[in-house]
């Protein structure tokens, strides 16, 4: 066997292990999570400088298991912006996926080429997949259990939740598809039977908020932390998706992007509504510091911890869901 084919080998056999990685709880029964959101990095401008400020001194204070980038991302020089703001979490070493919004392919590439990019790096989580047409990286991720490496102990969800109404005079934004919530209820339902027919907690991940996130902030008699600076930005359709999550028990909050200065989470019928928090800077309308939410899932417990974490070091709106969801907010 000549050199070539022997180095084609180890490089192949790397990238599978790399891609064959697990995602498991920490001995004390933690995972933690940190969503970026809305970077709009274009490479070369200063005015974007910030961000890559912000993703080190996150990765580095916080520690976490799973980094999750919830869409418009890059807004540049694709292949450039993709390798400088993917380089931190590579070079730390930490396990990412990705979702992508409605502006992430407007650089003169297409969601399955920026998918491309996305799933060849390193310690990336994602796949390439075929759920819905025109749709990328939809996936579920599960997290295994600390004491027993080959249970499934939770789930991440990611979806890609499109761009722009595919029908006319419906609205401003796209939509889940019924092809993505059929595939949603096929993979909850596949968990939820290995686990003893019991579902397991689950997060889920995407960029552009459901209808129930404006029907939850609405309604005074849910609880809610984080603000509500900006109407929310929705489909104008509402597909299913939130019902089906309800219907199928797994899903304990669901986690977007989208409209840059709202941060709030809302429970709504036992489901966490929540926006991360703005990770960009001045590259797009903001008039505040940027920063990343926090998330920590906890091993045999159907609740979660989080949290916003600016840049300059400020800890923000710390809740536990859904413990702190009984009483009305402050």
């Amino acid at each position: 066997m000549n050199k070539k084919w022997i180095f084609f080998l180890l490089f192949s056999l790397i990238t599978i292990t790399l891609h064959a990685q697990k995602l498991s709880f920490k001995k004390e029964g933690t995972f933690k999570i940190v969503q970026f959101t809305d970077m709009h990095y274009v490479h070369g401008d200063p005015k974007a400088d910030t961000t890559l400020l912000l993703i080190p001194r996150i990765l580095d204070a916080e520690k976490p298991d799973l980094v999750v980038f919830t869409g418009d991302i890059v807004t540049g020089p694709v292949r450039e912006g993709w390798d400088k703001i993917t380089a931190p979490v590579i070079e730390r070493r930490i396990p990412f996926a990705v979702t992508l919004g409605n502006h992430d392919h407007e650089q003169g590439v297409t969601r399955e080429e920026i998918a491309d990019i996305v799933t060849n790096y390193p310690f990336n989580m994602n796949r390439l997949s075929e759920v819905s047409q025109g749709r990328v990286m939809d996936n579920v991720i599960p997290v295994y259990s600390n004491q027993k490496p080959l249970k499934e102990a939770a789930l991440i969800y990611c979806f890609d939740s499109g761009s722009y109404p595919s029908m006319d005079n419906v609205g401003t934004y796209g939509w889940i598809t019924t092809s993505q919530i059929e595939w949603y209820r096929e993979q909850s339902l596949h968990y939820t039977i290995r686990n003893k027919f019991q579902p397991l907690p689950a997060l889920a991940y995407f960029h552009i908020p459901l209808p129930e996130y404006r029907l939850a902030f609405n309604d005074e008699k849910n609880v809610r932390y984080g603000e509500r600076r900006e109407n929310e930005c929705p489909p104008d359709l509402n597909t299913g998706m939130f019902f089906s999550m309800r219907e199928m028990g797994d899903v304990m909050g669901t986690f977007v992007g989208h409209d840059h200065v709202n941060d709030y989470i809302v429970d709504y019928y036992g489901i966490a509504l929540a926006y991360g928090h703005f990770s960009g800077w001045k590259t797009t309308y903001t008039f505040e510091i940027n920063g990343a939410r926090i998330v920590v899932l906890k091993e045999g417990k159907r609740e979660f911890d989080t949290w916003m974490h600016q840049l300059d070091g400020r800890i923000r709106d710390k809740v536990t869901y859904p413990t702190d969801f009984t009483q009305p907010s402050k």
